[in-house]
């Protein structure tokens, strides 16, 4: 397997180095500990794998976490990463002086990949002990004990790999009684392999014995290591941690359960540390471009679907939130001031999934208790239930095989389990909010009625919601709000409020709501968008958090309901659902996009023709960015699918390439969202609104659990509704026109000239009438004669309304000083949303209103989620009291920001 000599590591792509053709995680157990007071988190990882029996290099249809072996990868061009001894750099022995020889991977890679220290031992860890002695030497023999042995490639970087070692899960007694009535041939299991034969007896457990699956896979991960005296040599390069096993000459061979002990390093791109509003520490998963490689040694392809559990160690006084199954009950350890959280999952989901938060936040309730408001933080009130000492969960595999014990996302024992929506028993738990909207007619169309109830999955086999009856008739799941102290109160005016509107909106316009329960945490000031979507939790910036005083109504809601429905839109699609190429993004951001307004919409009870204007006005308000955008872009970051007909293609191991993924312009980016909502709008214009969201309901599905590229989707949408062909709507033509073309479609310029002649759109055109009249008669007047300025009645405008406006405004040369003064006094623009504030900054900025520059760094401290280009106009006009104010502003959150900003900022302001 000779690698593919194509790959640049000077470009912008992200390299998928797994190789997941031949060998899969099926699932991961990681035991970690958080220590702040380093900035790392420390610990281990257990993968449990199953070698694969085929390969299939082309993207086929029909994806999704059942078809295991041999599935096409998500990933770009083919990179072609190969696993064997010699495609990979040798290592540096610090000790015996060996020479790094140059091999292919040099000339792909170039030397500046090698990192002298890989092979260090952890610090702060503790002594090593004479194996893990032996088996760190053991890999700095890798080029000369590993002729052609097999090698698992992981996706890995930055992280300080210890030891690797094989699991001897014969050694777990419980695995022996479990029923030998599954072989796969396809997996090479026989006799001889004890160890694969037990790993595909448990793998075969089927998925209502999943409790008992899953505390077999703890109590696996939990056995000693191999005795057999054949340790597991391991290399780091710079994005991928390579595994051999010398005589394992193919994946079936490979030992089925490996352990991976390692720990973060402080800059790690996968985890941010840093501190909360409370000026208290905290570390969450930042949604990097590079995903949780730099949390986890795993495979990173989207097809790399697992399941997962993970043990937390964290600072008592912290909680934990994780993308999980249930709430997890945190039990206090008796040794240390550490309290120790379970989570798991059931659903096979890509590795880029897991998210983790730990910090000192607080749980939002309906009332704020007086001595937070105080900013007293009692640990009592922030919404934590005792917690059982460490020792009162333990399980013998007595228990475990006869399925008595708690999983380990229960960590009470004894306590009642809450299987997805399985067992309601859970659902008294007083941290959760719970809502019942059955008489209060939230509904104002119901599409839940649209087709027959029954669905027949097409994914693998795991306890799906989809097919059960009370998941159906559950509009509002179990959800939290978490947050720090000094922002309970905005975070429960807005976010508690809304979400049990915006979650039963999701169900009665999509349906079967895919998790069991949901968290939301409002993050540091430093997260770089404003919401990010995970299985279980959801990420909201700051920014979104209701605006204005308490008595400002539901108009100081839209940012923060809007883009809530955002986020749960993304548990339909971009999670259940997910693109099986990440280069699709619009399959996620797209398909978001277009449903926040219909599940919004739905939330505010709004009727059509309201639901329609206020669409009209978002549509102008999107092309207007998208048409900035694309003028303002690089043409090859403007396409919906960059990689073309070679979309869902891979190499021959299922490495490949994610292309611009590391380009840190592409992050702030927009035209996957924008262009995808737009294709969608055209598409829903060809066969009616209506009839579009019934068929999203008929392919959620089809298509839950499962990976998918473009052309599923519009393909069953082509069957569907046969007449668009007959139109000439063909597969080929949307491709032409929208996907894999830079560039605006004519369809939206047509479009976008009906949109600007829309009733909210002339409202507002009237209104900029009266601004501009008003500061041209300010405009060139002396100050020798006071003038009476005659009364304007200027029309109340909704929070959209008032980007357009100032949108619209923005295009004028000049504004007086007495109109930007009457404009802020008039609308009390600075306790708007962030839209509204963002449009205001950047009027401020082009006409130097220096009076309201206290707006403008509070705006880019405050909302760095949206300040990024503000900068950059900060600098442009060349003036220097505002070059001295982005500089300003840049030094005082410089330390917290998130590295893609912090880049892009300071290549503009320094």
């Amino acid at each position: 397997m000779e690698p593919d000599v194509d790959l640049n590591p000077d470009t912008d792509d992200l390299p998928l180095r797994a190789n997941t053709n031949h060998i899969l995680v099926r699932h991961y157990v990681l035991d970690l500990t958080v220590h702040f007071e380093r900035k790392v988190i420390s610990g281990s990882v257990v993968l449990f794998l199953e070698p694969c029996c085929g390969v299939r290099t082309k993207a086929e249809d029909g994806t999704g976490p059942g078809d295991g072996a041999g599935s096409t990868e998500a990933g770009g061009s083919q990179d072609g990463f190969v696993s064997r001894s010699r495609d990979v750099d040798s290592i540096e022995d610090g000790t015996k002086g060996l020479k790094k020889s140059m091999t292919r991977m040099d000339k792909m890679f170039g030397a500046r990949e090698r990192e002298g220290d890989e092979f260090q031992a952890v610090s702060g860890v503790g002594s090593q002990t004479a194996a893990e002695t032996k088996t760190i030497h053991s890999s700095h023999l890798w080029e000369t004990n590993s002729d052609g042995d097999f090698t698992l490639v992981l996706d890995c970087c930055d992280l300080d790999v210890s030891k690797v070692e094989e699991v001897d899960i014969t050694s777990v007694s419980a695995m022996s009684s479990l029923p030998s009535e599954v072989r796969c041939e396809k997996s090479g299991v026989s006799s001889v392999n004890p160890q694969a034969a037990f790993f595909q007896k448990l793998i075969s457990l089927p998925s209502s014995r999943w409790k008992q699956r899953h505390q077999l896979f703890l109590l696996c991960s939990r056995a000693p290591g191999a005795q057999d005296g054949s340790a597991l040599h391991f290399q780091r390069d710079r994005w991928s941690l390579q595994v051999r096993k010398k005589g394992a000459t193919s994946p079936q061979e490979f030992p089925r359960a490996v352990r991976i002990c390692y720990e973060t390093r402080p800059t790690g791109g996968s985890v941010r540390w840093t501190k909360d509003q409370d000026n208290r520490v905290c570390v969450y998963t930042a949604g990097s471009p590079i995903n949780n490689r730099a949390l986890f040694p795993c495979q990173e392809p989207p097809v790399a679907m697992s399941t997962w559990q993970a043990t937390v160690r964290a600072p008592s006084e912290c909680v934990v939130l994780m993308s999980g199954e249930e709430q997890a009950v945190p039990i206090e350890d008796r040794n240390t001031r550490f309290s120790v959280w379970n989570y798991y999952v059931t659903m096979p989901m890509p590795a880029s999934t897991f998210t983790l938060a730990v910090g000192h936040w607080c749980q939002v309730t309906a009332e704020i208790p007086p001595a937070l408001e105080r900013g007293v933080r009692d640990r009592t009130d922030c919404g934590k239930t005792a917690k059982p000492e460490a020792g009162s969960a333990e399980w013998t595999e007595a228990e475990l095989v006869s399925g008595l014990g708690s999983s380990s996302g229960a960590v009470v024992k004894g306590s009642s389990l809450q299987t997805c929506s399985r067992d309601q028993t859970t659902c008294s738990d007083s941290t959760f909010s719970y809502a019942s909207f059955e008489n209060e007619g939230l509904s104002v169309t119901d599409y839940s009625g649209m087709v027959d109830d029954g669905v027949s999955c097409s994914h693998g086999d795991y306890p799906c919601r989809f097919t059960e009856q009370l998941a159906r008739s559950q509009r509002v799941i179990p959800h939290r709000v978490f947050g720090p102290v000094s922002l309970l109160q905005k975070a429960q005016m807005g976010v508690l409020k809304l979400l049990p509107r915006c979650l039963a909106a999701a169900h009665a316009v999509l349906g079967v709501h895919p998790f069991p329960r949901l968290d939301v945490l409002i993050v540091p000031a430093g997260f770089s968008s404003l919401g990010m979507a995970s299985p279980h939790i959801i990420f909201l910036s700051q920014s979104v958090l209701h605006a204005g005083s308490p008595d400002s109504g539901e108009n100081g809601l839209s940012l923060c309901g809007s883009r809530m429905c955002h986020e749960i839109a993304h548990s339909w699609f971009g999670l259940v659902i997910g693109a099986r190429d990440w280069t699709e993004e619009w399959i996620s951001e797209g398909f978001a996009t277009y449903l926040e307004d219909i599940i919004w919409a739905q939330a505010q009870q709004l009727s059509l023709q309201e639901t329609a204007e206020q669409s009209d006005l978002k549509a102008l308000l999107r092309w207007r960015r998208l048409s900035d955008e694309l003028q303002n872009s690089e043409e090859e970051l403007q396409i919906l699918r960059p990689n073309m007909e070679n979309t869902g293609q891979v190499s021959e191991s299922g490495s490949s390439t994610v292309k611009h993924a590391l380009n840190p312009d592409k992050t702030f980016m927009q035209v996957h969202y924008l262009k995808g909502y737009f294709l969608l709008r055209f598409l829903a214009s060809q066969v009616g609104e209506q009839q579009f969201i019934d068929f999203f309901r008929l392919f959620v599905k089809k298509y839950h659990g499962q990976l998918i590229l473009s052309q599923d989707f519009l393909r069953m949408l082509l069957i569907i509704f046969p007449d668009m062909e007959r139109k000439g709507l063909t597969l080929s033509a949307i491709y032409a026109d929208w996907l894999d073309q830079p560039g605006i479609p004519k369809w939206l310029y047509e479009r976008s000239a009906v949109w600007s002649q829309a009733r909210l759109v002339e409202e507002v055109k009237a209104e900029v009438v009266k601004w501009i009249l008003l500061s041209q008669s300010h405009q060139g007047k002396g100050r020798k004669r006071k003038r009476i300025e005659p009364k304007v009645n200027y029309k109340e405008l909704t929070s959209e309304q008032l980007v357009m406006l100032l949108e619209l405004l923005l295009e004028e040369s000049e504004l007086s000083v007495a109109a930007m003064l009457a404009l802020q006094r008039t609308y009390n623009l600075q306790n708007h949303d962030a839209e509204v504030r963002h449009r205001w900054c950047e009027l401020v900025v082009k006409h130097a209103h220096n009076q309201a520059y206290g707006d403008v760094e509070h705006f880019l401290v405050h909302d760095q989620a949206m300040g990024v280009y503000l900068y950059g106009e900060l600098m442009v006009h060349e003036d220097p009291e505002q070059q001295a104010l982005a500089r300003r502003c840049l030094s005082l959150v410089q330390e917290d920001m998130d590295q893609s900003a912090r880049t892009v900022v300071e290549e503009m302001v320094l």
